[in-house]
């Protein structure tokens, strides 16, 4: 049996190659129709994913740049003032874009110290370890004043973590809402003050801190902690004091930590040694406290260092 010769066999030669040709243009279409589809893909992909980024970017420029609020409470000359059995002096807020205002002036006989710090500076911690006994028996006998300045120099020295920072947060969220509190709060900040290199405490470490020192209004501090809440008055009160004069005295601006003043003048002397800070006060205090003046500091340290 013959085959009948059906199908292309039956086609002429120029037939089978304008098939051939009309098969291979049904292809390319075919292919440049996927090809379309998967650039529309791509292109769609490429769009969520640019907004998605421009929408995180627009995110942290917002957080970045948002209005700064006030300073925390109690804080209006930039630190808190301490005095008599350990009492805050009360104060407004700083208000932002405002200009700290001095804290009123002591009696004659009650003497001024006020001492800039970044709870994050080992020197800082040497100078308190070595004389906040000493100043603890001045304050709380009403002889002498404390006025306590956070600032945030070392954020660096905390591995990202900008320990400055959120201790000095941490300290205005107490002088805010348990000011009465902040001198046993900052003294447990420098006895527990964690070493440069170091991440620094955890906010909730902070926060326990804040326990230990039995504020008032736990809850209101640690959500302050949490939320950094006065971490641009940190900033601005760190700028200030590091670039402009400190005023009532003779500190141009703060170049280190501690920078300690007592009565208007810089102390001079060595932060680890007790005696030398407290003759510098008698010194200070001159004829400013009555001679018969029990308050009077001693120029020995009340304990050794």
């Amino acid at each position: 049996m013959t085959n009948d010769g059906s199908g292309d066999n039956r086609l002429s030669k120029n037939q089978r190659r304008e098939a051939a040709r009309e098969k291979a243009r049904i292809l390319r279409e075919e292919q440049k129709k996927k090809d379309r589809r998967s650039k529309f893909l791509l292109q769609g992909g490429l769009v969520v994913v640019i907004l998605a980024i421009v929408v995180v970017v627009g995110l942290v420029i917002v957080n970045g740049v948002k209005p700064a609020g006030p300073g925390p409470l109690n804080m209006l000359s930039d630190g808190i003032k301490i005095g008599k059995d350990f009492k805050a002096v009360p104060t407004a807020a700083l208000q932002p874009d405002a200009q700290p205002v001095s804290s009123a002036t002591n009696p004659p006989d009650v003497i001024d110290i006020k001492i800039y710090i970044d709870y994050q500076c080992p020197v800082c911690g040497a100078f308190e370890s070595t004389n906040i006994d000493q100043i603890k028996t001045w304050v709380q006998s009403g002889a002498a004043t404390y006025e306590i300045h956070p600032i945030a120099i070392l954020d660096s020295q905390s591995l990202g973590k900008k320990y400055s920072t959120r201790s000095a947060n941490a300290a205005a969220c107490v002088a805010n809402y348990s000011p009465n509190s902040f001198f046993d709060y900052s003294a447990l900040l420098f006895a527990n003050q964690p070493k440069e290199g170091t991440e620094g405490l955890t906010d909730a470490q902070l926060a326990n801190l804040a326990k230990d020192a039995k504020v008032k209004n736990l809850d209101s501090i640690t959500s302050c902690i949490k939320d950094q809440t006065f971490k641009s008055w940190v900033t601005a009160a760190t700028t200030r004091a590091t670039t402009s004069p400190i005023p009532d005295s003779n500190v141009k601006k703060v170049e280190g930590t501690p920078t300690v003043i007592i009565n208007g003048k810089k102390y001079l002397g060595a932060v680890d040694d007790a005696s030398a800070f407290a003759a510098a006060v008698v010194k200070a205090a001159g004829d400013s406290f009555s001679q018969g003046s029990s308050a009077t500091p001693s120029p020995s340290p009340s304990t050794t260092p």
